[in-house]
Order: structure tokens, then sequence, then C-alpha cells
């Protein structure tokens, strides 16, 4: 289940309704789907659409997605750090970014335009949407495994957009064990 942190005002929410209710303000969604419905981590793409076919239409319907697809994650990825760095800087995007965890776990970290930043590890079951337009960056959990349904308003794809002054230097993500972190980074300069 998500953890949703803020650092600068030391908060941490584990509630699902809450987590929802704190998204929505910032103008993303959350959603927390039917875990009975997992495939195996080593299903296929095919096998994993199928089990959530009847939600991937229903948010086809709500944002405009046009395709879904299924990416898998772990250590024995080729290239796996070089992809990580394309999503750890913070960046934005000229299309929605949807994410269902069916496997493994990741933070997505929220730098709103009026707020102060945030993060949301999430798990098996977890979806958000990050709007376009949405300053975010995106780290691994140690373990460095994750599988994920992605959906896109366009078919091929979307493109990361750089940040000059960006956000992320300025935090650090602790996701090692059970009860994950997020804290100000001593070392960021971003202030």
């Amino acid at each position: 289940m998500a953890v949703l942190t803020v650092p600068d005002q030391n908060l941490r929410i584990e509630d699902v309704a809450e987590i929802a209710a704190f998204m929505e303000k910032q103008g993303l969604w959350y959603e927390r789907w039917d875990l009975s419905k997992l495939p195996p981590i080593e299903a296929s793409q095919e096998t994993i659409l199928e089990c959530y076919k009847d939600e991937i239409a229903r948010l086809n319907e709500r944002g405009g997605y046009v395709t879904a697809d299924v990416i898998n994650v772990s250590p024995a990825t080729p290239g796996l750090d070089a992809m990580l760095q394309k999503f750890s800087p913070e960046h934005t995007h000229s299309e929605d970014e949807v994410r269902f965890v069916v496997h493994g776990r990741g933070v997505f970290h929220i730098n709103p335009v009026e707020g102060p930043v945030f993060a949301i590890e999430m798990e098996s079951g977890d979806l958000i949407n990050v709007p376009a337009g949405t300053r975010h960056w995106f780290n691994l959990c140690a373990e460095k495994t994750i599988v994920t349904i992605r959906l896109f308003q366009d078919t091929t794809g979307w493109t990361p957009h750089y940040l000059e002054k960006s956000k992320h230097l300025d935090y650090q993500p602790v996701c090692l064990g059970p009860k994950p972190l997020f804290m100000r980074s001593e070392a960021g300069t971003n202030k």
C-alpha cells in the first residue's frame, strides 16, 4: 500500500482515502486496485493487461488514453542504470504519466506549482496519474524491481522535458525497508 510523505511538513499519510484526497487537491489521481487479480511476476504482458482490462477501459474513457503496455524492470534489465537516469532528474511530460504497479516498488516525487514537494511510494495495487506538465521525478526502491501497466494518450509514448532548476537534488529518497522515508537532502543546493 502507498505511503505519501511531505518532508518539509514532517507529514506521513498511509490511509488510502487520505492519500487519494491529498493527491486530488494537487490535481493527481491515486487509486488502489484489487490485488486478488494480480498475476505472478513472470506473467506475460497480455496476461497482465487482460487481468485489468475493465480498469484500463475505465481509465481510457476518463483520460483519453489510446494504448497500454507493461514494463518489467529488474536488476537483470540491460541498461537499467542508464534507463533510471532518464527519470531521476526533475522533468515534465507533454502528456499524462499513468502507472499501475503490478509488482515491485518505486517512488514518484511531485513538485507542485503551489505547495511543498511530496513523494508517494507505490507498490503492488497502487495507481497514479501524473498529469501533463506536472513537475516530478521517479526512483526505484532498493530492490530495483517494478512491473507496471502504462497508459498513453499518444501511441508514440512520452518524452521527459528536463527542468533547469531541478528540485530533485534537494531531496533524498530512502526506500530501503518496509517503512519508506523521504527526507530533505543535506547535499541539496537548489533552495
